[in-house]
C-alpha cells in the first residue's frame, strides 16, 4: 500500500478458526527478527532518520515495570515515525559500569577488591547467587582488581540476556544490531577522547578540594547523586569563651568536630552578635584561637544563630570556608574514622590528650568520648535535645555523607563560570521539553549549581581515566603535569599500559610514571551516549556517514528523576564539545506507583517483575496499561487497564476477522478461503457509511497531531474511543446490508448499497489495523496479514492520512453515526426493559430528539431498523430546544415516546 493513494488494495488470507491473542509474541517476533522488520537501514540523507537516544538500563539484577512504562512511550514514538516514512535508529545500551553493578558482583559471588592482590587467572567465586541477601564484607573473599572485573563482566552479560528478552517479548521495535555497552572497547574509547578533549581545552581540571565522600563504598560523590534524608541526632549547646572566660554558646548535632573548628559564624544582620564580630574565642576543650565572623548563609532562628564552622561537617561549611578563605583543618580519613596524628594547630597539652582519645575512632565513638568530656569540662549545658535533621546521603548509600579533602577531577558544568552556566541555560531553552512543565527543573537544577562536576572515582568497574603522572626524584607524583596518550592508543588502562617513552619497569619508581588509579563516574560515560551510539569522531567512513545522519538526533527519553544527571550532564559533553544540543525533544516519563500509591523502588521492595503481567495478560495488554498514561504524570500499577488492553487487542481480533469475512461467499469461496479486494472511497456512497470516513478522518487527524506533539496517551483515547464506536454502533448497524440480507419486509439492498457498507468495513479496519500497530504491535500484525498478504509488516506500512477518508465522506457528518447509535441503544432498551430477546421484532416505535438528531436519524433510517428488526411504523419526532431543557435532557438524547413489541422469536428445540 502507498501512502497517499485513495484505493487501498488488500490480499485477503483464509481466516483462522479460532483468534486469540496467546502466543501471539512468540509468532510475530520470529518473523519480524527474520524479516529485520526494525533494522536501520543506514539512509544517509539527515531529514530522512529519526534517531532515538535510548536510555540504556542499569544492569544491576532485574528490571521492574517502571521500566516497561517509559520504554514502551518510547516504542510508541517509534513505531509512528518509522510509519511515517522515517529510517528509525533505535539502538540499546546497557548501563553495566559503575557502583550499582559492583554491589551486585559483590553479594552475587561474596567477592570484594583488595588492590593489593595479584590476578589469578584460575580463581573461581565462593559461590553464584544469593537470592537478594547481602553479603557482609568481612564474610566476602578478597580478589585482585582485575579477577573482580572479570566477574562483573560475566555477570552482567548473564543480565543482558535476560533484559533482552523481556524487551523483545515486550515488543519493543529496538535493532538489536545497534546494540552497546557502557563498559565496552568503543563507548571507553568516546569517554577517553571526550575527556582528553575537554583536558586540553581547560573543561576537565583536577584539585584538591572538599568534596561529599561515602565511607561505604569508599568513594567521592556528585553533587546530582546526593539524597537528602531525614536522619535522628542530638542538639549540643556548647560554650566557646572569650580569653576572660565568657561563654557564648553554640548548638551542633557534631560535637567531634570541635577539633575541626574554624571560626564562629553568625548572620550580619544578627542584632545578638554584631558586637562580637572580628573577636576571638577559645574552642572547648582544644583551646583553639578562632575568629567569630558574619556570613549571610548563616541562619538567625536555627538554634542559638551563630554556628561554628569545621572542615568540613557540611556543604554549608564548604560555603564559609571558600567564601571567608578559613584555614583547612580536616580531622575526618576516607574511612570515616579520626585521623591517628593529633593535628598541629592543636597546641594545648590537654587538648592534644583529649585528640588522642578519640584517634582512629569512628565519628558514632569520638562524639560519644568528647560529650563526655565537654560534661567534665563544664562546657556542655544541660543534656543533648533530640533532633532530627534533613542529612545529605549518597542515593545508593546507607550512611550520611562526610566532606573529605582529596584530589579529584572536575568536568566545567557551569558550577564556577556564571558565562558556561547562563550558556546552558539557553540550551534548556532550544530543548523541546515534553510535558514542557518538566523545563523548569532542568533551570532550577542549572541555576542552584555550586560547584563543577566532580568526575571521579575511587572504584574499579568503569572506565579509566586514560592518564599517567611523571614520578620525581622523591617517588612522588607530579600531579600538575599529566601524561596522556595520542588517541588513536584509546582505548587504554594506565594501570596495564604504558605511556610513550616508558616501558614496563619505569612504573612506579623515581624517575618514571604512575597510573592514575581512578576511574570514570558512570555518568561521566552515559552523559555520552549520543555520541557513542553515533559513533562520533571515528576515523572510519561508515562511522562518519552514521554521524552525519543521526547527529544531533531527535530524542531523548528518560525518566523525570534523572533530569539534574543524565539529561543535564549529556546536554554540558553535547554543548561543549559538539557545541550544539545533542537532541531537539526531550520525552519525560512519571513513576509508577503501586496499589498505595507509592512509588515503586526496589528499596521498597514493591516492585513488580514486568514479566508476570506480560505472561498474565499478553504483552499488547500491559503495553496499552503503559502507554494510556502520560508523558511526565505518575501512574498507578493497574491490572484492570491491562485487562482492558487485552479487551481490546481481542476485540480487534474478531472485528478484523467478522468484518473480513463478510462477501467472501459471494466469490464462491467458503468464508476462511483467501480473496483479493480493494477498498475505494468513491464506493462509499451510503449516508452512514459517509458518518463512519468522517469520523474516522477527523480521528486520524486527532492521532497524528497528538503523535507529532508526543502526546501519546492522547492519540490512543482518541483512537481506542472512536474503535469501540465503531465496533459497537456502526458494525452492527450494517452487518444485514453488509451481508445483503433482506429486511423484514423482504427487500434486499442494493448492490451499491452492500458494497458501500463492505468498503467502508474495509477502510475502517484497514485504518485501524494501523492506528493502533503503535500501541498492540502483535495484535495488529496478525490482523494486517489477514488483510494484507505479501505486502510485509503492518509496522512498515504508511501511517493512515486523511485523504482517502474525507474522500469517502462526501462532507458527511460524523454526528449521524453518533444520533444513529443512540436511536439503536433505544430500540435495545425497549427489548431490555421488556426483559425479551434482541431478536424480538417491533411492530411500532417513535422516537423522539432534536431536529439535527432527526435529520440523521431519518438518513440511516433502514440500517437503524435492521439493527432493531423493528418490522412496522417508525416514526420520527423533533423535540424542540426549549422542551429538551424544561425536561433536562442533553440535545444529543434520543427518547423513546412510545412502542409495540411482536411476539419473541420461538426457541429452538435442544437436541
Amino acid at each position: 500500500m502507498t501512502e497517499g493513494k485513495s484505493i487501498i488494495n488488500a490480499n485477503l488470507t483464509p481466516l483462522p478458526d479460532k483468534v486469540g491473542v496467546d502466543g501471539l509474541e512468540d509468532k510475530w517476533r520470529t518473523v519480524w527478527d527474520e524479516d529485520g522488520t526494525y533494522k536501520f537501514r543506514n539512509t544517509r540523507d539527515r531529514k530522512a532518520v529519526y534517531s532515538i537516544d535510548t536510555p540504556p538500563p542499569t544492569v544491576s539484577g532485574s528490571l521492574h515495570v517502571g521500566h516497561v512504562f517509559s520504554y514502551t512511550h518510547t516504542d510508541v514514538i517509534a513505531r509512528y515515525k518509522r510509519m511515517r516514512g522515517y529510517d528509525v535508529f533505535y539502538p540499546m545500551g546497557w548501563d553495566d559500569n559503575g557502583l550499582p553493578t559492583e554491589r551486585r558482583v559483590q553479594n552475587y559471588y561474596g567477592v570484594r577488591v583488595d588492590v593489593s592482590l595479584p590476578y589469578d587467572p584460575d580463581f573461581k567465586p565462593p559461590f553464584e547467587g544469593t537470592d537478594g541477601k547481602k553479603i557482609d564484607a568481612k564474610d566476602q573473599v578478597p580478589i585482585s582488581r582485575k579477577n573482580f572485573i572479570e566477574l562483573c563482566e560475566r555477570l552482567t552479560a548473564q543480565d543482558e540476556k535476560l533484559f533482552e528478552a523481556l524487551w523483545r517479548k515486550l515488543g519493543l521495535s529496538i535493532d538489536w544490531s545497534q546494540t552497546y555497552h557502557t563498559i565496552g572497547q568503543h563507548p571507553q574509547r568516546v569517554a577517553q577522547k571526550a575527556f582528553l578533549r575537554n583536558l586540553a581545552r581547560g573543561e576537565a581540571y583536577q584539585q584538591d578540594a572538599p568534596g561529599l565522600w561515602d565511607v561505604t563504598f569508599q568513594t567521592a560523590v556528585a553533587q546530582a547523586e546526593l539524597e537528602s534524608r531525614e536522619y535522628p541526632g542530638f542538639y549540643h549547646k556548647v560554650a566557646f569563651r572569650f580569653e576572660d572566660g565568657t561563654p557564648i554558646y553554640i548548638e551542633t548535632t557534631r560535637p567531634e568536630l570541635l577539633a575541626a573548628c574554624t571560626s564562629l559564624i553568625a548572620n550580619p544582620s544578627d542584632e545578638r552578635y554584631k558586637q562580637y564580630f572580628g573577636q576571638y574565642v577559645y574552642s572547648p576543650l582544644f583551646k583553639v584561637k578562632v575568629p567569630i565572623l558574619a556570613h549571610p548563609a548563616a541562619e538567625m532562628d536555627k538554634g542559638a544563630g551563630i554556628a561554628m564552622c569545621c572542615t568540613f561537617g557540611d556543604v554549608t561549611d564548604v560555603e564559609w570556608w571558600r567564601d571567608l578563605k578559613l584555614p583547612t583543618r580536616p580531622i575526618i580519613q576516607r574511612n570515616g574514622r579520626i585521623v591517628m596524628d593529633t593535628p598541629d594547630w592543636i597546641e594545648d597539652p590537654a587538648g592534644r590528650e583529649v585528640f588522642a582519645e578519640t584517634a582512629g575512632k569512628t565519628t558514632f565513638s569520638a562524639r560519644k568520648i568528647i560529650v563526655d568530656k565537654l560534661r567534665e569540662s563544664g562546657d556542655l549545658d544541660g543534656e543533648p535535645t533530640p533532633t532530627k535533621r534533613m542529612t545529605n546521603f549518597y542515593e545508593k548509600g546507607d550512611k550520611p555523607l562526610e566532606i573529605v579533602t582529596s584530589r579529584q577531577w572536575y568536568l566545567k558544568n557551569g558550577g564556577t563560570d556564571a558565562k558556561l552556566n547562563a550558556e546552558l541555560i539557553e540550551r534548556g531553552k532550544e530543548l523541546e521539553f515534553h510535558p514542557d512543565f518538566m523545563r523548569v527543573r532542568y533551570e532550577n537544577w542549572v541555576h542552584g549549581l555550586n560547584g563543577d562536576w566532580l568526575i571521579s572515582r575511587q572504584r574499579f568497574f568503569g572506565v579509566p581515566f586514560p592518564l599517567w603522572y611523571p614520578v620525581n626524584a622523591s617517588g612522588e607524583p607530579d600531579y600538575d603535569h599529566p601524561i596522556t596518550p595520542s588517541e588513536d592508543r584509546l582505548p587504554i588502562d594506565p594501570t596495564i599500559d604504558v605511556p610513550e617513552g616508558y616501558d614496563e619497569s619505569q612504573r612506579d619508581v623515581p624517575g618514571g610514571f604512575t597510573a592514575e588509579k581512578d576511574i570514570m563516574d558512570t555518568w561521566a560515560t552515559s552523559s555520552l551516549t549520543p555520541q557513542i551510539v553515533t559513533h562520533w569522531a571515528e576515523p572510519d567512513e561508515a562511522s562518519k556517514a552514521l554521524f552525519a545522519s543521526t547527529f544531533p538526533m531527535d530524542l531523548r527519553p528518560q525518566g523525570q528523576d534523572i533530569i539534574r544527571t543524565w539529561l543535564f550532564s549529556t546536554v554540558d559533553r553535547a554543548h561543549l564539545e559538539n557545541k550544539c544540543l545533542p537532541w531537539a525533544h526531550a520525552t519525560l516519563s512519571g513513576w509508577i506507583l503501586d496499589p498505595d500509591h507509592k512509588k515503586m523502588s526496589k528499596s521498597k521492595g514493591n516492585v513488580v517483575v514486568p514479566n508476570e503481567p506480560i505472561e498474565k495478560f499478553g504483552a499488547d495488554a500491559v503495553r496499552y496499561w503503559a502507554a494510556a498514561a502520560r508523558l511526565g504524570l505518575d501512574a498507578t500499577y493497574d491490572i484492570g487497564q491491562m485487562k482492558i488492553g487485552r479487551r481490546l487487542a481481542i476485540k480487534l481480533l474478531n472485528a478484523t476477522k467478522f468484518a473480513l469475512a463478510i462477501g467472501r461467499e459471494d466469490e464462491n469461496h467458503h468464508v476462511g478461503a483467501a480473496a483479493e479486494t480493494s477498498w475505494n472511497p468513491a464506493d462509499v456512497t451510503e449516508p452512514l457509511d459517509r458518518a463512519a470516513m468522517a469520523k474516522l478522518a477527523l480521528v486520524v487527524r486527532q492521532a497524528t497531531e497528538a503523535l507529532e506533539s508526543y502526546e501519546h496517551s492522547k492519540a490512543l483515547e482518541a483512537i481506542e474511543s472512536y474503535f469501540w464506536q465503531f465496533c459497537d454502533d456502526y458494525i452492527e448497524l450494517v452487518k444485514n446490508r453488509a451481508y445483503g440480507t433482506p429486511d423484514e419486509h423482504g427487500n434486499v439492498p442494493s448492490e451499491k448499497a452492500v458494497k458501500s457498507a463492505r468498503t467502508a468495513l474495509g477502510l475502517g479496519l484497514d485504518a485501524f489495523a494501523r492506528l493502533l500497530a503503535p500501541y498492540l504491535p502483535y495484535a495488529t500484525e496478525e490482523v494486517w496479514s489477514w488483510m494484507h498478504a505479501g505486502s510485509g509488516s503492518v509496522h512498515r506500512a504508511a501511517w493512515p492520512v486523511v485523504d482517502p477518508y474525507v474522500e469517502a465522506a462526501t462532507g458527511a457528518s460524523p454526528e449521524l453515526l453518533t444520533w444513529a447509535g443512540k436511536a439503536v441503544e433505544q430500540l435495545r432498551k425497549i427489548k431490555s426493559e421488556a426483559k425479551v430477546s434482541m431478536k424480538t421484532p417491533i411492530l411500532s416505535v417513535a422516537l423522539s430528539a432534536a431536529s439535527e438528531g432527526v435529520n440523521a436519524i431519518h438518513a440511516a433510517l433502514g440500517d437503524i431498523a435492521q439493527a432493531g428488526r423493528v418490522v412496522g411504523k417508525f416514526d420520527l419526532v423533533a423535540k424542540h430546544a426549549e422542551e429538551s431543557a424544561a425536561e433536562d435532557a442533553p440535545e444529543t438524547e434520543v427518547a423513546v415516546e412510545a412502542s409495540e413489541l411482536g411476539e419473541p422469536p420461538a426457541k429452538k428445540p435442544k437436541h
